[in-house]
């Protein structure tokens, strides 16, 4: 491993550049001139490049000599003299397919294949796109000029809007002051919807002309109201003249807040407006509000280096909710955080060696792994919601406006963001959030009745082995008793005459009411099943939360799945779809209790019935006109857990609606299409059904119809139709790179499939490796076999295929996690599965 240098930015720091670029689809080569002016600290300078060959380096128009150092992704260049110089350096490279740097995306229309030439420069892309200092604090203002070979009726888009074209070079206007992860450009035969926002700001979405144009309209109307939604909380104008948003075929990542110019997956943007689910609408328009949220948080002002990413993407995280829940009250999309983020973070941070959320990193290796979905993004919004429930909207918004103030085209340190909040509050909030940035993992407290006094202790809590290394937290408690204290600091607390504040409250004592501070709670036996006796008092979160904790509890061996599955009945006939969400998350866990075909396994899919039957017969199989967003949103719950449970009424209604429907199954309404189709394929399925849908998953452009095909034809118990999927893995044609994962975890989650799957990425992994490796998404695939293996023949064979990659850079956190992961799941189910079992068996009965 080559051994990292000192940051460039430290001997070389730019303050503009002038950068030209020659892009030739039709050949994959682009070349292109670097001209970098900037203050030479020291006569010895590096500048970044990655898989560009260098042809010459001029420093004030005279050559240099230099070397290229590819271990250090630089250029090593001597200076006559230090102060101000301008650089130029000619280069050229290769266009690859990795969805990294300049890349092109896929498609087709009618038939004819075709392609858009995309960027993706973060974490450390940009040098392989031109020459660069590729570090968040190496911010100067840049000019772009791009040439391609084009042809009539092309668009090209970048941060800045285009001032004009010359031989045919296309040259933009001069950035702000911005790092280099965020230049983006893209063109290609695009169409467009565009509109201006109350201030003035030009909005538009761009895609390629295989979409509807009535899919943008959604993406459009929620970009716009975001940006005026952020001007007005951040009391700061957005800084730019436009705000493209741009949908890319191929796209490794979900979307990328490019300043000016933000790319998304064509799946988190476009949508048709006369069939999407509920579900899908939340999820786009909570990615587009999370990029834009970036527009000043990041871009404005960004991180100072990558150990500091959680203030880019965990306040992002938070403000895409506040934003969505200003402009679309009625969908509660709080309720989306509670039922998606927080379980998350919840699981991933509760194993022993877990990063914190402010990490120490170096190696650009190792900087993507840094961007754990559970813990920069879910914990850390968690984080901010507890700053935000302390110190009040209003002291947020002062804050937050002082510290854009402030820091505005510069860099800043989570320091920075605690100090600015806390001149606003009149609070030491550093103080309180560095327990929480600092420190992996989370406690749970445990509330214990002795002698009439009730003691709350703080312990971290761990699933599998943990080494207890005696951390404490600083716990806003959130109590519905006011006799209990804000914070808890010190180890343990007791409060006097339990019985009478008991009986003064009227209501059963609880922690953490709103669950928005990051712990669970442990009750003893008596405060539980006072809980319990008035379950139905309590609101929908704090219900959410009872099955949230005992499940984490029962994954940590504190309390029993034995214990809790028999409580879940109790809870079936909600009408809340965060707690149905909090019941089923329960109720799938216990699948892993029951060997396939098994008598236990039927057992519990009778178990499955009585928990859905009155809930299907409630809401049936067809969306109904003004049903609540509730019902709109457990249904897909029901249904999956009846069919499960092989509810004739469920398999015939579902049988029924895909005969209805054989020749247009695109148009099956979209909240139930998915249960339809994965049925069909189970229960009636056919090689000609099967080669039908996977030609319809290679023609359509709708990206929901396509992840409701995946999730149908993943399931297939037929040994011959699973080896014809897994023939498709690596044909691009079919499935795209960017896809693959989730076609790999649904036939490993698949019984019948699992075995090939396992297989496929053993034998193929070097394939897997040149093909999305030195990407974010790339250890991910070792986190969810993780997710999914729970047999000790499958931990065996899982350590002994990645315990030799523990050195890789990058993997070596994500496999001894996923290592700890497997086993304690192996564990629980040896310890248990008899007593799970009998519990269900007695439940049905």
């Amino acid at each position: 491993m080559a051994e990292q240098i000192t940051h460039f930015y430290d001997k070389f720091q730019p303050s503009h550049y002038s950068i030209y670029l020659d892009i030739n689809r039709e050949s994959k080569q682009f070349s292109g001139t670097s001209t970098i002016t900037g203050e030479a600290k020291t006569q010895s300078i590096s500048i970044h490049q990655k898989f560009l060959n260098i042809e010459s380096v001029t420093a004030d128009g005279s050559d240099v000599s230099f070397t290229t150092d590819d271990d250090n992704e630089a250029i090593s260049i001597d200076l006559p003299k230090t102060g101000e110089v301008t650089l130029a350096i000619k280069f050229n490279a290769k266009l690859t397919d990795t969805m990294m740097g300049i890349y092109p995306s896929y498609y087709e229309v009618d038939g004819v294949k075709k392609q858009i030439i995309g960027t993706q420069f973060e974490t450390t892309a940009a040098r392989q796109a031109f020459p660069c200092v590729d570090e968040p604090e190496a911010k100067a203002t840049f000019d772009l000029a791009i040439k391609f070979d084009e042809h009539d009726g092309e668009t090209i888009i970048s941060n800045m809007p285009e001032i004009k074209t010359e031989n045919g070079v296309h040259y933009f206007d001069t950035t702000l002051r911005m790092s280099t992860y965020l230049i983006a450009f893209g063109f290609g035969e695009l169409q467009s919807k565009q509109t201006t926002t109350k201030s003035g700001v030009k909005v538009g979405v761009f895609a390629t002309k295989a979409h509807k144009a009535d899919e943008l309209d959604f993406a459009l109307d929620i970009a716009k109201r975001s940006i005026e939604f952020y001007e007005d909380f951040y009391q700061t104008p957005y800084p730019l003249p436009h705000s493209w948003q741009l949908a890319l075929p191929d796209f490794s990542a979900g979307a990328m807040e490019n300043w000016g110019l933000v790319t998304y997956r064509e799946a988190y943007l476009l949508l048709d407006p006369k069939n999407t689910s509920f579900e899908m609408k939340q999820l786009v328009a909570t990615v587009i509000a999370h990029e834009l949220a970036h527009q000043w948080f990041g871009d404005l002002v960004t991180m100072k280096w990558w150990d500091d990413l959680w203030l880019n993407e965990s306040f992002a995280n938070m403000m895409e909710y506040v934003a969505i829940d200003a402009i679309e009250p009625d969908w509660h999309i709080w309720e989306v955080f509670q039922t998606s983020d927080v379980p998350s973070a919840l699981q991933r941070d509760a194993t022993d060696g877990v990063q914190s959320v402010h990490v120490n990193v170096e190696n650009p290796a190792e900087i993507d792994s840094l961007f754990d979905p559970a813990i920069v993004y879910a914990k850390g919004a968690r984080m901010l919601f507890m700053a935000r429930a302390l110190v009040g909207d209003d002291a947020l918004r002062k804050g937050l406006k002082n510290y854009f103030a402030a820091h505005k085209f510069h860099n800043a340190t989570g320091d920075d963001l605690w100090s600015a909040l806390g001149d606003a509050s009149g609070m030491d909030v550093g103080a309180i959030m560095k327990t929480w940035l600092d420190q992996p993992g989370y406690p749970v407290i445990t509330a214990k009745l002795t002698d009439g006094k009730l003691t709350l202790t703080q312990n971290q809590f761990f699933i599998g082995q943990g080494k207890d290394a005696d951390r404490k937290w600083s716990i806003p408690l959130n109590s519905n008793y006011d006799e209990v204290p804000t914070l808890m600091t010190d180890k343990s607390i007791t409060i006097d005459h339990y019985d009478q504040l008991r009986a003064s409250h009227g209501e059963p004592f609880l922690l953490n009411v709103g669950n928005n501070s990051h712990f669970i709670i442990q009750y003893d036996v008596d405060l539980m099943k006072d809980i319990l006796e008035n379950v139905d008092q309590l609101d929908d979160i704090s219900q959410l939360q009872i099955i949230q904790d005992l499940r984490l509890l029962a994954d940590g061996r504190k309390t029993s799945y034995a214990y809790l599955a028999p409580l879940l009945p109790q809870f079936a006939d909600s009408h809340s779809n965060i707690v149905n969400a909090a019941l089923y998350r329960v109720a799938n866990n216990l699948k892993k209790f029951v060997a396939p075909k098994s008598a236990e396994e039927k057992t519990l899919k009778q178990f499955f019935n009585k928990l859905s039957a009155g809930q299907l017969a409630r809401l049936g199989f067809a969306p109904k006109d003004g049903e609540s967003n509730d019902d709109q949103l457990t249904r897909p719950y029901i249904l999956s857990a009846a069919l499960y449970a092989e509810n004739a009424d469920a398999m015939a209604s579902a049988h029924s609606l895909f005969k209805e429907n054989e020749q247009q199954l695109g148009s099956l309404s979209a909240d139930i299409r998915v249960f339809v189709l994965r049925n069909e394929v189970k229960n009636f399925g056919s090689e000609e059904l099967f080669d039908n849908l996977l030609e319809d998953y290679r023609q359509t452009s709708d990206a929901s119809y396509k992840q409701d095909i995946r999730a149908a034809l993943t399931v297939t118990t037929d040994p011959k139709l699973i080896a014809k999927l897994i023939g498709k893995f690596e044909d691009a044609n079919t499935i795209k790179p960017q896809d693959l994962r989730a076609w790999y975890r649904g036939v490993l989650a698949n019984d019948d499939g699992q075995q090939a799957a396992w297989d496929w990425i053993r034998n193929d992994w070097q394939w897997l490796e040149d093909t999305v490796g030195g990407d974010m998404e790339f250890a991910t695939y070792i986190t969810v076999t993780a997710g999914i293996f729970h047999t000790g023949k499958r931990l065996d064979e899982f350590k002994a295929f990645f315990e030799p990659k523990i050195p890789t850079p990058g993997l070596t956190r994500e496999i001894k996690m996923d290592i700890s992961i497997i086993d304690s799941r192996v564990q629980l189910v040896q310890a248990e599965k008899d007593d799970v079992n009998k519990a269900i068996a007695k439940a049905v009965k």
